[in-house]
């Protein structure tokens, strides 16, 4: 995301408040007398792994309303700044704007700072930003998000996990959110190794949706008719970097075939 352009005579410099009102990004306010009949779209699930290199992070497609599914291709990983990436469970229209300002203000910092925001100053903003969102939480569109990036000052992936009042705690090794958490959670746990390279991470977050999916009706697995896969990027030394949906295609028609073999 770019920072947008001002005439001198109207920029904003260094008063980041002022830069949200002039950009039309005002913070969630939550209607009187809401009361929860209204359908919001929700997302989930989202997982995110630790190895050697750097994190893997993955989100599946589909977004609920209720009992219908809403929509079949909506993204819920996205990139924080070039070395993070934060992914979001919950009413996914608060979740997107949250994201969205999440990144103008990292990237507000570095431009008016001359330098990047530390990985932890960067948890720490995000869970400030979960925990002003409470009064919306508290009527139903609460927004549940991971955070994870490359820490180039420890060279290495760090994980950040938080709870829908602002919370926010450290990750060793994985961490998931949304409905089908659970069950991504316990295929993790049993796939995890200490010596898993980049790639047989990704297969793991991959196996981990799609246990979830299974599970879960509001988690979304692969749709091969249509084309559509989770969103899956790697964050290391080279930055943000999205996975394929070729890449993708080719993993879970693997991972199937040998679904399809133990069955038989």
């Amino acid at each position: 995301m770019n920072l947008p352009l001002y005439t001198p005579q109207e920029d904003p410099g260094p008063d980041f408040a002022a830069l949200v009102r002039r950009s039309g990004m005002f913070p969630e306010t939550t209607p009187s007398g809401f009361s929860g009949q209204i359908e919001v779209p929700h997302g989930t699930t989202c997982v995110a792994i630790r190895h050697g290199d750097g994190v893997v992070m993955a989100g599946d497609r589909r977004a609920t309303a209720g009992n219908f599914i809403s929509h079949r291709s909506i993204e819920k990983v996205f990139p924080a700044d070039r070395y993070s990436g934060v992914a979001i469970a919950g009413a996914a229209g608060p979740a997107m704007e949250m994201v969205h300002l999440f990144q103008l203000q990292l990237e507000h910092y570095e431009k008016v700072e001359g330098s990047p925001v530390s990985l932890e100053g960067k948890a720490n903003q995000l869970s400030q930003m979960v925990r002003n969102h409470l009064p919306a939480a508290m009527t139903g569109l609460g927004v549940v998000p991971i955070f994870a990036g490359y820490d180039t000052n420890r060279a290495a992936g760090r994980i950040f996990q938080y709870d829908v009042t602002g919370g926010r705690y450290e990750e060793r090794d994985h961490a998931t959110t949304g409905s089908g958490g659970m069950q991504a959670t316990t295929v993790i746990k049993l796939g995890l190794r200490s010596d898993l390279s980049e790639s047989d991470t990704i297969d793991l977050a991959l196996r981990a949706l799609l246990e979830a999916a299974d599970e879960d009706s509001a988690t979304g697995g692969p749709d091969m008719v249509r084309g559509i896969y989770p969103v899956v990027a790697t964050i290391g030394p080279a930055g943000f970097t999205r996975v394929d949906d070729d890449d993708l295609a080719a993993r879970f028609e693997t991972i199937l075939a040998a679904l399809r073999e133990s069955h038989s």
